[in-house]
Protein backbone atom coordinates (compact mmCIF):
# COMPACT_ATOMS: atom_id res chain seq x y z
CA UNK A 1 0.00 0.00 0.00
CA UNK A 2 1.46 3.58 -0.96
CA UNK A 3 2.39 5.33 2.14
CA UNK A 4 0.37 9.22 2.99
CA UNK A 5 3.72 10.17 3.18
CA UNK A 6 4.81 8.81 -0.40
CA UNK A 7 1.68 10.95 -1.87
CA UNK A 8 1.79 13.85 -0.03
CA UNK A 9 5.19 14.08 -2.13
CA UNK A 10 4.15 13.02 -5.00
CA UNK A 11 1.64 15.90 -5.55
CA UNK A 12 4.07 18.44 -3.49
CA UNK A 13 6.41 17.81 -6.88
CA UNK A 14 3.41 18.08 -9.38
CA UNK A 15 2.47 21.11 -7.75
CA UNK A 16 6.07 22.99 -8.36
CA UNK A 17 6.59 21.79 -11.37
CA UNK A 18 2.94 23.88 -12.45
CA UNK A 19 4.10 26.78 -10.15
CA UNK A 20 7.51 26.55 -11.88
CA UNK A 21 5.97 26.40 -15.61
CA UNK A 22 3.61 29.28 -14.78
CA UNK A 23 6.55 31.79 -13.65
CA UNK A 24 8.56 30.70 -17.05
CA UNK A 25 5.88 31.66 -18.83
CA UNK A 26 5.10 34.94 -17.07
CA UNK A 27 9.07 35.82 -17.37
CA UNK A 28 8.80 35.16 -21.18
CA UNK A 29 6.49 36.82 -22.40
CA UNK A 30 7.30 40.22 -19.74
CA UNK A 31 10.47 40.02 -21.62
CA UNK A 32 8.81 39.47 -25.19
CA UNK A 33 6.93 42.82 -24.34
CA UNK A 34 10.12 44.65 -23.56
CA UNK A 35 11.60 43.93 -26.49
CA UNK A 36 9.08 44.12 -28.79
CA UNK A 37 9.15 47.82 -30.65
CA UNK A 38 5.77 49.39 -29.80
CA UNK A 39 3.31 50.03 -32.15
CA UNK A 40 3.83 53.49 -32.28
CA UNK A 41 7.96 53.66 -33.42
CA UNK A 42 7.14 51.24 -36.17
CA UNK A 43 4.96 53.18 -37.65
CA UNK A 44 6.66 56.60 -36.96
CA UNK A 45 7.97 57.83 -40.92
CA UNK A 46 9.40 61.22 -41.36
CA UNK A 47 11.06 62.87 -44.23
CA UNK A 48 14.44 61.26 -43.62
CA UNK A 49 12.88 57.67 -43.55
CA UNK A 50 11.13 58.62 -46.74
CA UNK A 51 14.64 60.25 -48.78
CA UNK A 52 16.24 57.28 -47.64
CA UNK A 53 13.96 54.72 -49.14
CA UNK A 54 14.09 57.15 -52.28
CA UNK A 55 17.84 57.99 -52.66
CA UNK A 56 18.58 53.74 -51.89
CA UNK A 57 16.94 53.94 -56.22
CA UNK A 58 19.41 55.95 -58.08
CA UNK A 59 18.07 57.17 -60.70
CA UNK A 60 14.87 55.74 -61.83
CA UNK A 61 14.18 54.82 -65.12
CA UNK A 62 10.29 55.57 -65.77
CA UNK A 63 9.92 54.83 -69.94
CA UNK A 64 12.02 53.73 -72.22
CA UNK A 65 11.42 54.42 -75.84
CA UNK A 66 12.89 52.93 -79.19
CA UNK A 67 13.14 55.06 -82.59
CA UNK A 68 13.79 53.56 -85.81
CA UNK A 69 14.25 55.96 -88.53
CA UNK A 70 16.48 57.06 -91.39
CA UNK A 71 18.84 59.65 -91.56
CA UNK A 72 20.52 61.29 -94.52
CA UNK A 73 23.87 63.17 -93.69
CA UNK A 74 25.00 65.45 -96.52
CA UNK A 75 28.14 66.70 -96.99
CA UNK A 76 28.78 68.90 -99.52
CA UNK A 77 30.59 72.33 -100.46
CA UNK A 78 27.47 74.09 -102.35
CA UNK A 79 29.38 73.14 -105.66
CA UNK A 80 28.39 70.17 -107.89
CA UNK A 81 32.20 70.21 -109.75
CA UNK A 82 33.71 70.01 -106.26
CA UNK A 83 31.42 67.46 -104.58
CA UNK A 84 31.71 65.35 -107.73
CA UNK A 85 35.21 64.77 -106.49
CA UNK A 86 35.17 65.26 -102.72
CA UNK A 87 31.01 65.20 -101.52
CA UNK A 88 29.84 62.57 -98.81
CA UNK A 89 26.17 61.69 -98.41
CA UNK A 90 25.59 58.77 -95.86
CA UNK A 91 22.43 57.43 -95.28
CA UNK A 92 21.73 55.25 -92.52
CA UNK A 93 19.07 53.72 -90.29
CA UNK A 94 19.36 51.88 -87.36
CA UNK A 95 16.74 51.59 -83.62
CA UNK A 96 17.92 53.75 -80.61
CA UNK A 97 16.89 53.05 -77.58
CA UNK A 98 16.34 56.10 -75.34
CA UNK A 99 15.61 56.14 -71.44
CA UNK A 100 14.31 58.69 -69.26
CA UNK A 101 13.36 58.91 -65.85
CA UNK A 102 14.32 60.97 -62.24
CA UNK A 103 17.17 61.22 -60.34
CA UNK A 104 15.65 60.26 -57.00
CA UNK A 105 19.06 61.80 -55.42
CA UNK A 106 17.79 65.68 -55.89
CA UNK A 107 15.18 65.20 -53.93
CA UNK A 108 15.65 66.94 -51.08
CA UNK A 109 13.92 67.56 -47.30
CA UNK A 110 12.45 70.32 -48.41
CA UNK A 111 10.71 68.39 -51.12
CA UNK A 112 8.67 65.94 -48.38
CA UNK A 113 5.93 67.70 -46.53
CA UNK A 114 4.17 65.34 -43.71
CA UNK A 115 1.05 66.72 -42.03
CA UNK A 116 -0.74 63.47 -40.24
CA UNK A 117 -1.44 60.90 -42.09
CA UNK A 118 -1.30 63.26 -45.42
CA UNK A 119 2.49 63.00 -47.11
CA UNK A 120 3.38 65.34 -50.12
CA UNK A 121 6.79 64.70 -52.55
CA UNK A 122 7.64 66.99 -55.13
CA UNK A 123 10.18 65.38 -57.43
CA UNK A 124 11.93 66.49 -60.68
CA UNK A 125 10.47 65.94 -64.04
CA UNK A 126 11.58 63.52 -66.15
CA UNK A 127 15.35 63.51 -68.34
CA UNK A 128 17.01 62.07 -69.94
CA UNK A 129 18.94 59.05 -68.83
CA UNK A 130 21.04 57.47 -71.79
CA UNK A 131 20.95 56.66 -75.38
CA UNK A 132 21.97 53.25 -76.92
CA UNK A 133 22.05 51.27 -80.27
CA UNK A 134 20.06 48.39 -80.58
CA UNK A 135 21.61 46.25 -83.30
CA UNK A 136 23.72 46.84 -86.12
CA UNK A 137 23.56 49.96 -88.18
CA UNK A 138 22.25 49.99 -91.52
CA UNK A 139 24.56 52.60 -93.13
CA UNK A 140 25.34 53.53 -97.09
CA UNK A 141 28.09 55.52 -97.84
CA UNK A 142 28.67 57.23 -101.21
CA UNK A 143 32.03 59.35 -101.78
CA UNK A 144 33.16 61.66 -104.34
CA UNK A 145 36.14 59.91 -106.54
CA UNK A 146 38.85 61.44 -104.66
CA UNK A 147 37.40 61.68 -101.20
CA UNK A 148 37.13 57.96 -101.90
CA UNK A 149 40.45 57.49 -102.56
CA UNK A 150 42.06 59.77 -100.32
CA UNK A 151 40.05 60.45 -97.42
CA UNK A 152 37.97 57.12 -97.09
CA UNK A 153 35.72 56.43 -94.49
CA UNK A 154 32.96 54.08 -94.13
CA UNK A 155 30.52 56.86 -92.39
CA UNK A 156 30.01 54.97 -89.29
CA UNK A 157 30.71 57.51 -86.55
CA UNK A 158 28.85 59.62 -88.08
CA UNK A 159 25.73 57.92 -88.60
CA UNK A 160 25.66 56.71 -84.89
CA UNK A 161 26.01 60.03 -83.91
CA UNK A 162 23.46 61.53 -86.06
CA UNK A 163 21.29 58.79 -85.08
CA UNK A 164 21.98 59.42 -81.91
CA UNK A 165 21.22 63.24 -81.79
CA UNK A 166 18.10 62.66 -83.38
CA UNK A 167 16.64 60.21 -81.00
CA UNK A 168 17.58 62.45 -77.89
CA UNK A 169 15.54 65.41 -79.86
CA UNK A 170 12.82 63.20 -80.11
CA UNK A 171 12.56 61.64 -76.63
CA UNK A 172 12.88 65.04 -74.64
CA UNK A 173 9.89 66.86 -76.90
CA UNK A 174 7.20 67.63 -74.02
CA UNK A 175 5.12 64.87 -74.45
CA UNK A 176 7.75 61.96 -74.30
CA UNK A 177 8.92 63.89 -70.94
CA UNK A 178 5.26 64.52 -69.55
CA UNK A 179 4.80 60.84 -69.81
CA UNK A 180 7.72 59.74 -68.55
CA UNK A 181 7.10 62.35 -65.52
CA UNK A 182 3.78 60.72 -65.27
CA UNK A 183 4.91 57.17 -64.76
CA UNK A 184 7.51 58.20 -62.49
CA UNK A 185 4.54 60.02 -59.92
CA UNK A 186 2.96 56.13 -60.12
CA UNK A 187 6.09 54.32 -59.19
CA UNK A 188 7.61 56.67 -56.50
CA UNK A 189 3.87 56.30 -54.76
CA UNK A 190 4.20 53.01 -54.77
CA UNK A 191 7.73 53.47 -53.67
CA UNK A 192 6.39 55.73 -50.70
CA UNK A 193 3.62 53.29 -49.82
CA UNK A 194 6.05 50.56 -49.15
CA UNK A 195 7.35 52.33 -46.09
CA UNK A 196 4.48 54.74 -45.00
CA UNK A 197 1.54 52.21 -45.24
CA UNK A 198 -1.71 53.24 -44.38
CA UNK A 199 -0.70 57.45 -45.51
CA UNK A 200 -2.15 59.06 -48.03
CA UNK A 201 0.97 59.89 -50.41
CA UNK A 202 0.17 63.00 -53.21
CA UNK A 203 3.06 63.55 -55.66
CA UNK A 204 3.94 66.55 -57.50
CA UNK A 205 6.41 68.18 -59.99
CA UNK A 206 8.92 70.83 -58.90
Amino acid sequence: MVSSKYMKTKYLIIIFAILALFIAGIAGYTGWKIAKPSEEFTRTVDAQVILTALRDRGFLVTQTYVFDQPVTIEKSSGSAFKDFFFGQTITARGAMEVNMGINLADVTSDDVTIDGDNISIAIPQATLFNVRLLGPIEVENKQGILKRVLQNEDGYNEALSELSKIAEETATKEEFINRATDRAKEEVQQLVGYVAQGKTIQILVK
